[in-house]
């Protein structure tokens, strides 16, 4: 498909690809492969509907970077820094709470009619890729819409990622 946004002039070093069907992010430097995370998804499936809970296909951009220093485990609301640093699991026990910590990449959905626009925009769904306190689930669909990852790994991935690079997420 066409794309039909026209992209800024923004850093191209690092594109993530996101794979749902692996449950795994690549990370591509210049092109390159560079670096292959596991990852979690939605466990209610893709999609983009506003409330569905599903993680939005398409090509996306950072549109924020939020959380620079804070301690792994920080635990954010709101994109907000609570100072509270969660516990992790390392087992596959499921809390019942869905904790945002470490570090955010907030999404935005840069297909018109895909992922970005009324009841579809990931941006207003707020779709990111952040670290979890669930870390035992990494590797299967356990999200409500994000795209989940071990806290050492979305610091890493942090740093490298700028503000406006690309995230495409495929099935």
């Amino acid at each position: 498909r066409s794309l039909q946004y026209r992209f800024p002039s923004a850093p191209r070093d690092h594109v993530a690809v996101v794979s749902v069907s692996k449950q795994q992010l690549f990370l591509y430097a210049n092109g390159n492969p560079e670096r292959v995370y596991t990852v979690s998804t939605s466990r209610y499936g893709v999609g983009n509907e506003d409330g569905s809970l599903k993680t939005p296909l398409g090509v996306h951009r950072v549109l924020e970077k939020i959380g620079a220093g804070a301690p792994s485990g920080t635990i954010f609301k709101h994109r907000k820094n609570t100072k509270q640093i969660a516990r992790i699991y390392k087992t596959q026990a499921k809390s019942p709470y869905d904790v945002i910590t470490t570090r955010i990449l907030q999404l935005e959905g840069l297909e018109p009619g895909i992922n970005r626009g009324a009841g579809i925009d990931t941006r207003e769904r707020n779709v990111y890729i952040h670290g979890t306190h669930e870390e035992g689930l990494i590797g299967q669909p356990a999200s409500i819409g994000c795209v989940r990852m071990k806290n050492a790994d979305v610091i890493e991935l942090f740093e490298k990622m700028e503000q406006d690079s690309l995230v495409v997420i495929v099935k």
